[in-house]
């Protein structure tokens, strides 16, 4: 709850979204305070299964901890990508969401349709 009235009072000066999946997005937000320090949220918002609005989960990073936040994140996915799945191609999903979107593009091109939504990126969920 005080993290809350804390966010209320701080103005947004940075978003970045990205989506994952159908129904995960990732939110980076650097907010300014009214005293003009910076913070950084990392939110992860989940739709519920039941279709009835989002599950979100906040993280608060201050600027004496980006560092060691930064060096701690790093190592792990070193250690994820070279130790626990060294043969395995995180470039996959990247190179898919590619094709994805120029397929798309032309589609959207030869039907003059603009509207497109981004395609599920979960092995189970894709059926193209």
């Amino acid at each position: 709850m005080e993290n809350e009235k804390f966010n209320q009072k701080a103005e947004n000066v940075f978003s970045s979204k990205v989506k994952a999946g159908k129904r995960r997005t990732y939110f980076f937000d650097i907010r300014q305070t009214k005293g003009s320090d910076y913070f950084l949220t990392l939110t992860e918002s989940t739709k519920r299964f039941n279709g009835d609005g989002y599950e979100r989960h906040k993280l608060f990073l201050y600027k004496e901890d980006i560092n060691r936040f930064v060096e701690g994140l790093e190592e792990a996915v070193r250690y994820f990508k070279e130790e626990l799945m060294p043969d395995y191609d995180f470039d996959e999903y990247t190179k898919r969401q590619e094709e994805w979107e120029a397929r798309k593009a032309l589609e959207d091109a030869e039907n003059g349709d603009g509207d497109a939504k981004r395609p599920p990126t979960n092995e189970e969920d894709i059926a193209w």
